[in-house]
């Protein structure tokens, strides 16, 4: 018998064993055209095997990719794609540079910043105001979330003048619904005791129309009482 461990080594598993065995025997084949022919149909094949590179795309230039990379790059045959070498598959990435930003107010983040910058360089004076509403909006918004109570339009007034020196001023009061202490659990109890009035409502119907358990078993008692007055005041258990 034959071992993984007396093979070689298996360079792509999603293909398999016999792909790999198929294309060292396209290097045993000396004439180009039959090399040629057998690897487009290998290519056939491996798209058979990995139906979602399908949904790739390029699929076809990624099997072609992989047909090199299974023969070592020692397949010579003419590719419809740039015949890829060992140094641009291993090639490793570059480093993506990791954005340093260093904002002045953390509680209001960077794009905050960012369209603050904005609103200072806007020459229409509507919208200019507009962008002062709208900051003026995010931040008691910000607020609330993080405090969970309700803050003055003079404390927002004053943080923007202090982030703007005093060129940024909000015209319209931003009114952010904050959630009252409890308000939920009300809400939560309302809602159950409807589900549990309803609840009562649907199975109190139920056992007046006769389909309540209660029901059953009176039945079955008055069903043994005439059981035991047929037999002479016997009682005979009944089998099933």
């Amino acid at each position: 018998m034959e071992y993984n461990t007396t093979r070689n080594h298996l360079i792509m598993k999603e293909y398999g064993r016999h792909i790999q065995r198929m294309v060292e025997y396209l290097l045993t084949l000396e004439d180009r055209e039959t090399r040629q022919r057998n690897a487009y149909a290998v290519i056939e094949l491996m798209g058979f095997l990995n139906p979602h590179l399908k949904n790739v795309e390029d699929f076809r230039h990624k099997l072609w990719d992989h047909l090199f990379l299974i023969s070592d790059f020692k397949l010579d045959v003419d590719s419809p794609y740039p015949i890829p070498t060992r140094e641009t598959l291993k090639a490793r990435p570059q480093p993506l540079p990791y954005p340093k930003r260093y904002p002045r107010h953390y509680h209001l983040g960077k794009n905050m910043e960012l369209v603050i910058d904005k609103a200072l360089k806007e020459e229409n004076p509507e919208k200019r105001q507009g962008f002062a509403n709208a900051v003026a909006y995010y931040m008691k918004l910000a607020y609330s979330n993080w405090h969970k109570e309700t803050v003055h339009d003079d404390a927002i007034q004053s943080e923007l003048s202090n982030i703007t020196e005093g060129q940024l001023t909000f015209t319209n009061t931003p009114f952010v619904r904050t959630p009252r202490p409890g308000g939920d659990n009300r809400d939560r109890d309302r809602g159950n005791f409807d589900y549990r009035n309803k609840r009562n409502q649907k199975f109190g119907h139920q056992q007046r129309g006769g389909g309540g358990s209660n029901n059953r078993n009176d039945r079955n008692d008055r069903n043994d009482r005439n059981d035991r007055n047929n037999n002479g005041g016997k009682f005979k258990k009944k089998r099933y």
